[in-house]
């Protein structure tokens, strides 16, 4: 059975083509009655309006477009993802956008960008120099940063990591815990956290700063820093190599919750004792620090509020609204049972 057509409607309802154009993008150019009239002829006919045509037409597609840092398999792992998706998908729905993920193509973020036929993006801790950045600012295409470094003329919105993770080390130390192990995401940068941007940077500073409280420092003997893949299996190889080592550390603080889980699952694997033997310190609050053995201290960070109001930000731009440019959101710690003092030998 042919496609129905534009002209199908035009022709049986009597009316030109740009009337039946009119009728579904810009009702309120044409009379009520011709609208209904329009719109009765279309169900009749089984009229469904192309795609592609209407949004060249309105010069929008309804889609926001989230550019992933991993591929979809690896991201749906990850209960902080699922999280800040669920805020995007709240403001979608609120205003009857749809969202679009777009991870690397081919291990490429620049050919998932050129690839996307999207409204907007949200883009996910992008150095200022990334090359994505350039070439959305070279369409100029309208994008809201996420946790990145802040940029003039780029609405970001990011929560106050520097603070959440002073608050976690100061807890730590606090009960007496002067062997520490920082397990940090994978940055390219071999654990050089002089160089981290971003989250990362915001995150070893505040560490940092509750360190030189009581006279110690990232990268001196008892304080190290480890990198892995975010996620369990990461975490559980990190905590590995850790558990090899000599002088093995009594509080582990991890930079997100899922490398927290991941060390402790392996740490009981290992047998050991939690937290007596060692404790951890988690940083996001997902879900499963609450269900985790034992119930996992952590940073909560509003990741759902984020990603709402990230894509808010976007759906404002779009709109062509003000909006302010740099948004910072707080973050609290919340003490559960992962943590105790050093157990003395």
């Amino acid at each position: 059975m042919p496609r129905v057509t534009i002209t199908d409607v035009a022709d049986q309802a009597g009316v030109s083509k740009t009337a039946v154009s009119f009728a579904f993008n810009d009702p309120s150019r044409l009379p009520e009655a011709t609208v209904q009239k329009i719109l009765k002829v279309a169900t009749e006919l089984g009229y469904v309006p192309d795609p592609i045509a209407r949004s060249l037409t309105l010069g929008r597609t309804g889609i926001l477009g989230l550019l992933l840092p991993q591929d979809i398999p690896t991201i749906l792992e990850n209960p902080f993802f699922i999280q800040f998706i669920r805020g995007i998908g709240r403001a979608c729905d609120s205003v009857g956008l749809s969202l679009l993920l777009a991870p690397p193509v081919k291990g490429s973020m620049l050919k998932a960008v050129n690839g996307a036929i999207v409204d907007g993006f949200l883009v996910l801790g992008l150095e200022p120099q990334d090359p994505v950045v350039s070439i959305l600012r070279q369409r100029h295409m309208p994008f809201v940063s996420v946790d990145c470094e802040p940029q003039e003329g780029v609405p970001c919105i990011r929560v106050d990591d520097h603070g959440g993770a002073r608050a976690a080390m100061e807890h730590g130390l606090r009960l007496g815990h002067r062997r520490v192990a920082i397990v940090a995401f994978e940055s390219a940068k071999e654990g050089r956290w002089q160089d981290y941007t971003g989250t990362l940077r915001w995150r070893l500073t505040g560490y940092a700063d509750a360190l030189a409280e009581v006279g110690l420092a990232l990268g001196q003997p008892g304080v190290q820093i480890v990198e892995c893949e975010n996620s369990l299996e990461g975490a559980a190889k990190a905590f590995s190599q850790l558990w090899q080592q000599r002088e093995r550390p009594t509080l582990v603080v991890a930079v997100s919750d899922v490398i927290a889980l991941g060390v402790l699952n392996a740490a009981r694997q290992q047998g050991l004792e939690l937290p007596q033997d060692l404790s951890v310190i988690g940083y996001d609050d997902i879900p499963e620090a609450q269900r985790a053995v034992p119930l996992l201290t952590t940073v909560r960070q509003p990741i759902v509020e984020k990603g709402e109001r990230a894509a808010q930000l976007l759906v404002q731009i779009l709109g062509g609204g003000q909006v302010a440019m740099h948004t910072l959101l707080p973050t609290a710690l919340v003490v559960r049972e992962s943590v105790a003092g050093p157990r003395a030998k």
